[in-house]
């Protein structure tokens, strides 16, 4: 029988997992990739808006991201809001789109990097150990007020341990995927 609080966690373990893809796709690894600008918002009639609401983003070739405002008169917004943005590359425009063309990264900045991602894994394990540690108090909880037996408690706290330490294993895998991805540039 499943048990809900273990149901929970695992979702709640997902999430967080499903996070720090996302937050990998943010790290710049030396190759053209969309989600590099999925944080830039552009002013785009007085309201600031998803860049990939107001520009269709595709990569051409490995190293350079074309950036085309579906809205021709928005184009000076959009260069504008990459600009602004942290992304550290000037986008070269043409008159009708942007290209942004992504540097060779150095070896010290690929160690960076490394650490950075590193440092967001980490942030991804914590979350998971919150979530188990709820988990876990959930269960103290459920003994507490008779939900649950001793034996049932103790099988229920080794299916939370099995959840956390699979969800910690995805997360390291994750993590040397992105490392090997920026070492290889």
């Amino acid at each position: 029988m499943a048990n809900p609080i273990i149901n929970e966690a695992k979702d709640k373990m997902k999430k967080a997992e499903e996070v720090l893809g996302r937050e990998f796709g943010t790290i710049r690894a030396g190759r053209a990739n969309a989600s590099l600008l999925s944080r830039v918002t552009v002013q785009y009639y007085g309201v600031e808006t998803p860049i990939n609401q107001v520009a269709a983003i595709t990569v051409p070739e490995p190293r350079v991201i074309l950036v085309t405002p579906f809205d021709k008169s928005s184009l000076e917004d959009v260069e504008k809001g990459i600009l602004e943005s942290d992304l550290g590359i000037t986008p070269a425009n043409d008159g009708s789109a942007l290209r942004l063309v992504v540097p060779q990264l150095t070896e010290e900045r690929r160690k960076e990097l490394a650490k950075q991602v590193r440092a967001v894994a980490e942030q991804g394990k914590v979350a998971v150990r919150n979530v188990r540690r709820e988990a876990m108090d959930a269960l103290k909880k459920g003994h507490k007020n008779g939900d649950f037996t001793d034996d049932d408690v103790h099988d229920l706290e080794k299916q939370v341990q099995n959840v956390t330490d699979d969800a910690v294993k995805q997360i390291d895998k994750l993590t040397e995927d992105k490392e090997q991805e920026i070492i290889s540039g």
